[in-house]
């Protein structure tokens, strides 16, 4: 698992690295923010986990988001080889992670936090992917890794809550790629596409973006 995530997250960097100055206004597949807002987001999750991996978890000003500056991409990834590292020392898949962001009334089994980043990484590398309007294509072994965990995030009423980061689960057929089982699992439509990139429609709106937008 922690192979995989590291994998998820190196591919984000990747990613990340092909972020210009100017791209960090664009529409993102989270409909309430731009570049810049998910890839702060992004920097702050790697380094609130990285913190409850090394059992500080419980302070919040490790999960505080910052906003971006003219180094995002460098920030951002520090930020990604800072949990790396940090989940290299679990010794044990029990380890307690305090996650605050989730519920601060327990903690939760190493083995299942490292799944919730990781899932979190192959979305939100899509997400940045399809911002940027590049090809993501994880590997065979992560996307097989993802997929249960992404069926396994709790479906119904709640996620039409304001401030969920998911949708409702969207339905899919024998067809459907892994990838696009993943993201519809997460209530996001596959056929996203950036209202500035060549696959909006002529009114300028993203194909798929409504309503299953995710608010990330």
């Amino acid at each position: 698992m922690r192979r995989l995530h590291a994998q998820a997250v190196r591919d984000s960097v990747t990613l990340v690295r092909r972020v210009t100055p100017d791209a960090l206004s664009r529409p993102t597949p989270c409909s309430a923010w731009a570049l810049s807002d998910l890839l702060a987001h992004m920097t702050a999750q790697h380094r609130g986990f990285a913190a409850a991996a090394l059992g500080q978890g419980q302070d919040l000003a490790h999960w505080a988001v910052h906003p971006v500056g003219e180094d995002v991409v460098a920030h951002y990834g520090d930020a990604a080889e800072k949990v790396i590292a940090a989940f290299a020392t679990v010794d044990t898949p029990d380890r307690a992670f305090t996650l605050p962001e989730f519920t601060a009334a327990k903690t939760f089994p190493a083995a299942r936090a490292i799944g919730f980043h990781l899932i979190d990484y192959v979305v939100h590398s899509w997400d940045v992917a399809r911002t940027l309007d590049l090809a993501y294509e994880p590997g065979p072994a992560l996307l097989q890794a993802a997929l249960p965990i992404a069926r396994a995030v709790p479906d119904g009423d709640s996620r039409l809550a304001p401030g969920s980061a998911f949708r409702p689960g969207l339905a899919t057929d024998d067809h459907t790629s892994t990838l696009e089982k993943i993201l519809a699992a997460l209530g996001r439509s596959p056929d996203w596409r950036s209202p500035l990139s060549s696959g909006a429609d002529d009114a300028g709106t993203a194909r798929g973006a409504a309503p299953h937008d995710p608010t990330c």
